[in-house]
Parts: C-alpha cells; sequence; structure tokens
C-alpha cells in the first residue's frame, strides 16, 4: 500500500538514555486495520510510548498517525487512545457506573449491556471497582476502549498476569477492532502474548527493529526441491496455529523437561519439535554446547562458571534474570578442553 493509506509512520526515530543508545533510528509504517506487536525492555517501551504518545520528544524524528504529527495536539489526540498497564480506574464507583462514566465521556451510541456481556462483566455490574480482581479491571480497562473510536489504540502489556478469561476477552476485543477498520499497536515484554494476537512482531532494542519471522502451519518443511536441499539454520517454534523462526543466536538456552524441548529467549520459553539431540547437532556450529544431559547453553551468553561443589558445577548467563544452567562434571572437563583451560 501507499504511503497515504499507512495510519503509524515513523521516521528516523531513535533515543539514547544518558550514554547509552536505547534503539537506533527506526522506521515503521502501519496500514489500517492491522495489529502489530513491538518486543521490547521495559525502557526501550516506556520511553517509546512517551513518544507516540506526545508525552517525550522525537528529537530528529518524526512521528504520524493519519498524517497528524503531535505537535498539533488537539488533533493528534483524537486520533490515538492509549492504554497504560498501571492504568487507573475510579475506585469507588460500580462497574455499571464507571461504563456509563466512559459512555458519557466518549460520546458513544455503545449500549453498555453489550459492552458488560463482551468484557464478561455482566455479573459484576454492581459490585464497586475496588473490589475487583486484577483481571476484572483489566477487563473494565478493556471496555473503555470499546466506547472510543480513534484511529490508532496503543497498548502497554494489555494482558499481563491476567487469567484465561480475560485473555480471551483480550483476544476477541483484537479481532473485533481489525474487523472494525481500527490499527493497534501492543508494545510488550510478553512475546507468546505478541505472536497470538498480532498480524506482525517486531523485536526493538539496541541493534534496531526488526521483523520476527512468523509462518503458517508447515511453515518448518523447507524441504527438497529439484533435488536441491535448502541450507535453513533458523529454529522453528509453535505458538498456537503460528510456527516462530527464530536465528541461532537470539537463544540463551534450550531445557529439555518431561521430552519436550524449550527454547529460552530474553526470559521467554518456546516449544520445539526437535529433541535435544536434534538441536544439538543443529546448532553446534553455533557455539552452542551440551553442558548438561536436559540442557544446551549458547556459549557466546555464558558470563561465569561457578563450583558449587567438589562435583557440582552452574553456568551463569549474562543475560537480565543471569539465568543459572546446570553443567555436568564430564562436561566441565570438555568445556575446559574448548577454553584451552588445565
Amino acid at each position: 500500500m501507499g504511503e497515504e493509506m499507512s495510519v503509524l509512520t515513523i521516521r528516523d526515530l531513535e533515543s539514547h538514555q544518558q550514554d547509552t543508545l536505547l534503539f537506533p533510528a527506526i522506521n515503521l509504517r502501519v496500514d489500517q486495520a492491522h495489529v502489530i506487536a513491538i518486543y521490547a525492555s521495559l525502557n526501550v517501551r516506556q520511553v517509546l510510548l512517551d513518544i507516540i504518545t506526545g508525552r517525550g520528544s522525537t528529537g530528529n524524528g518524526s512521528i504520524h498517525v493519519n498524517g497528524i504529527a503531535p505537535e498539533n495536539m488537539n488533533a493528534y489526540y483524537k486520533e490515538i487512545s492509549a492504554l497504560f498497564f498501571e492504568d487507573g480506574l475510579y475506585d469507588r464507583l460500580t462497574v455499571k457506573d464507571h461504563l456509563k462514566f466512559h459512555q458519557k465521556i466518549y460520546d458513544s451510541d455503545i449500549d453498555i449491556d453489550v459492552v458488560s456481556s463482551f468484557t464478561h462483566l455482566e455479573m459484576l455490574r454492581n459490585a464497586k471497582v475496588n473490589k475487583l480482581t486484577f483481571s476484572e479491571k483489566r477487563r473494565l480497562h478493556f471496555a473503555r476502549l470499546l466506547f472510543q473510536n480513534p484511529s490508532l489504540y496503543v497498548l502497554e502489556e494489555p494482558d499481563l498476569n491476567v487469567d484465561r478469561e480475560t485473555k480471551r476477552v483480550f483476544s476477541n476485543l483484537m479481532e473485533k477492532l481489525r474487523k472494525d477498520g481500527k490499527t493497534i499497536l501492543i508494545l510488550t515484554e510478553n512475546m507468546e502474548s505478541a505472536i497470538t494476537v498480532a498480524d506482525t512482531v517486531y523485536r526493538l532494542d539496541e541493534q534496531g527493529l526488526h521483523a520476527i519471522d512468523m509462518g503458517v502451519e508447515g511453515a518448518e518443511e523447507v524441504g527438497v526441491e529439484n533435488n536441491h536441499t535448502i541450507h535453513f539454520d533458523k529454529i522453528p517454534t509453535k505458538v498456537n496455529d503460528k510456527i516462530i523462526l527464530f536465528d541461532p543466536p537470539e537463544i540463551d538456552y534450550i531445557e529439555s523437561y518431561e521430552g519436550q524441548s524449550n527454547l529460552h529467549i530474553k526470559g521467554d520459553a518456546f516449544p520445539c519439535v526437535f529433541t535435544l539431540a536434534d538441536l544439538e547437532q543443529r546448532l553446534g556450529a553455533f557455539g552452542f554446547f551440551r553442558c548438561h544431559r536436559s540442557y544446551i547453553v549458547n556459549l557466546q551468553k555464558v558470563r561465569e562458571v561457578i563450583t558449587w561443589t567438589r562435583n557440582s558445577y552452574n553456568l551463569v548467563l549474562d543475560d537480565d534474570k543471569k539465568s543459572s544452567i546446570p553443567l555436568s562434571k564430564a562436561k566441565m572437563a570438555q568445556l575446559k578442553d574448548m577454553l584451552g583451560l588445565k
């Protein structure tokens, strides 16, 4: 589609925090009726959220929603709606009164009964907001979105830490807004959630903005065509009906539990169809090491080797969680040989 059809346009936007580069200059166009997710750390997410909602500076870059820049404040705010992870509610109101308030403030003709039913709040209409669970409050936030009518919804961690019922409501909400022609930008650190609801998922970090490969059923079957084998290095994982392809350097470590291999990437775990033995063979050339019968580790991510007892060792990774991976005694000797240590 041409650029004139884009709801959200970002050009040459970059951010620094003191002397640290959060992300280099990025460019992005999002068309009408698309749901995209940007997977990023807390710092990056908050900076980007501030810029998009007009609370932070675009620096030398620019952001436009339907061609309108944040500097044109009144017109810009009519085009966007933001839902923050820590968004306020009126605790003393009942759910019904809360719905009526937002119906009135947004001058909406949507019936509150329809909204309460859609968000599974019909049985809580007379309950005060301060008596609701976290998940019920989140559904009340979702209800507010239905009364609004922007071109672009910007959602921060919309379904983080909520129950299954609320996740279903959120998924249904995304589908409804998409069918209504709305554009949705989700900012999250939850890869599984992003993959489940978004049409396109991007990773944003100091390396820039990169789309994450998402295929359809059978995408892992790269196969053989005309008797020529295609060399394929990416590792497929599956979330619901989507196949996600990860580059080996993205993987921190792999764990096998009850016969299921799981890739661990920046704190998230993704099930993989390959066995640990298959993955060991596929990933050996990328610097991965079978450190334990149940673990394969990316040696590029290892920061420390710790001795717990005479026969017990752990590898500490250079990730946010400082993940600790067991290292067997036999593998310790092999690792020392690899490192040239005695």
